[in-house]
């Protein structure tokens, strides 16, 4: 620490995610001297990106180009074993976006997301992050192969947790410096309103570290309840968190406290059906096994024994950042996932885990007294589901048009009527993930000022950018985020402090 007293760094960047590391990363091959601050400890590190599965959402032509680069290690066995891993061209990618987004996605940022996200693999794959296809999560077996549906088909090895690790092995190879339990509370301008370094609070108590940049890749405000009421609403308080605790918005409000703009959807997030008996917080044994996303082979109730989503809307990938808020809204902020016989063995891994909300039965009414649903009420809507499906050929792995007719909500795509005991359901809840509002960034990755021109100094990556995701966001989409702005901030970061 005293060797640091007075050092000015090139690039400091907060926060040691994917976003961050990927910011450090890239300023460091800049050649830049790069301090990484992260508010938690060794043990804790990583931010959300640890409690994810891993996966990113990025363009190409399918498994034979995936082998060429990304997947350049992956088996014979594991090769054979794949029917089907569709391409995902630029025009596909921006078009789910900004359909799930109600068109509001920003189109530049959207743009860059997208037209570097496959060079950005290679990036990342270069610097010895390696990937495997979503076998697990991602795919269903039709014939003895693997079908991969909804256009987020590969992960990082171990998941999110894998993802960190092999990012800090990256960034120590690099020399890279990484502090721990240091955490942001203000930005240090100059009397021209350069960003010169930042004030935090270390484990020996307030410091000023100073740098000729900073980015800022701590997160969103997820964790933080107060401001997750403030500008989500009533009864926010009351979701529980997926990850880390430490995203409590350090970031975006030392931000905006020297006059950065606000920007995108300070008023949605990403929220997924959780199980009711997850902690408050992300649990780092059991990651992010405590969703609960097959709900669209099954159907989903509220406690009343109502449905109240289209289970079959579209892909998974494209409906589950949403439904957590649809839960949110029920009785008791609970809900209950429905499967039968026929398809409960269909179901993810997460369902399988000890720590699990469930009970199963033989009939509905039993089922239903099991998890205290109204048992008339479930009763009722069973029979009306089971009466408006309509024939047709189920396939999961595909919108098979597979609906129901005549009711509301409708299911859209596999429905099944529930009929064939035994009935299993599982009790969820609502789980945020990150916030979707905050910061504007301009194409090189500055933050901008409420007239909209760069401050000095200052670049942002990850969650707490705004302007990519209203509403909703296709799965895999967040990490790839992380991974192109930090690559793009912390480059420019890192160019324009070894050329001052």
């Amino acid at each position: 620490m005293a060797a640091e007293a007075n050092q000015v760094w090139d690039v400091i960047v907060v926060g040691a995610g994917n976003a961050a590391m990927c910011a450090a990363l890239s300023a460091a091959e800049q050649g830049a001297k790069v301090v990484v601050l992260e508010k938690a400890t060794l043990e804790d590190r990583g931010g959300n990106s640890t409690f994810t599965a891993g996966g990113f959402r990025f363009c190409h032509d399918g498994v034979e180009d995936l082998r060429t680069d990304i997947l350049d290690d992956m088996t014979d066995g594991e090769y054979s074993s794949i029917g089907n891993l569709p391409m995902l061209t630029h025009e596909k990618f921006l078009e789910d976006l900004m359909r799930v987004t109600d068109n509001l996605a920003d189109e530049d940022l959207a743009n860059i997301l997208i037209g570097r996200s496959r060079d950005t693999m290679r990036w990342m794959r270069k610097h010895k992050i390696r990937f495997i296809p979503m076998f697990g999560r991602q795919s269903y077996k039709i014939d003895g192969k693997h079908h991969f549906y909804g256009g987020v088909n590969i992960e990082a090895v171990g998941g999110g947790w894998g993802l960190v690790d092999m990012l800090m092995q990256a960034a120590d190879r690099m020399g890279i410096t990484v502090r721990y339990e240091t955490a942001l509370r203000d930005l240090i301008e100059d009397q021209i309103g350069r960003v010169i370094g930042v004030r935090a609070k270390g484990p020996d108590g307030y410091e000023d570290i100073m740098g000729k940049t900073v980015v800022l890749a701590c997160g969103g405000f997820q964790s933080n309840p107060e401001m997750r009421v403030r500008y989500l609403g009533a009864g926010w308080e009351l979701c529980r968190v997926r990850g880390t605790q430490h995203n409590t918005g350090d970031g975006i409000n030392a931000a905006l406290k020297i006059g950065a703009r606000p920007f995108g959807g300070w008023s949605s997030c990403h929220a997924v059906q959780w199980d009711i008996s997850a902690p408050p917080y992300g649990d780092r044994v059991i990651l992010d096994n405590f969703q609960k996303h097959s709900y669209p082979i099954g159907i989903v109730v509220n406690l009343e024994g109502n449905r109240f989503v289209d289970e079959g809307a579209d892909y998974r990938n494209h409906t589950y950042a949403k439904y957590g808020r649809e839960v949110m809204k029920q009785p008791q902020r609970a809900a209950v996932q429905i499967f039968d016989a026929k398809t409960i063995d269909m179901v993810r891994d997460e369902y399988r885990i000890r720590e699990v909300t469930k009970a199963t039965s033989d009939t509905i009414e039993g089922l239903a007294e099991a998890l205290d649903i109204d048992v008339e009420g479930l009763t009722k809507t069973i029979a009306e589901f089971n009466a408006a499906c309509q024939p047709g050929e189920y396939n999961p792995s595909i919108l098979d048009g597979v609906s129901t007719k005549g009711i509301k909500p409708p299911k859209s795509n596999w429905a099944l009527p529930i009929d064939k005991g035994p009935y299993t359901g599982f009790v969820v809840t609502c789980g945020i993930t990150f916030t979707f509002g905050g910061l504007k960034i301009n194409t090189d990755g500055q933050v901008l000022d409420l007239v909209e021109k760069p401050i000095p100094g200052l670049y942002a990556a990850g969650e707490l950018v705004g302007g990519l995701f209203y509403q909703n966001y296709p799965g895999g989409t967040g990490l790839l985020n992380g991974a192109v702005f930090g690559r793009l901030s912390g480059g420019n970061a890192g160019k324009a402090a070894t050329s001052s």
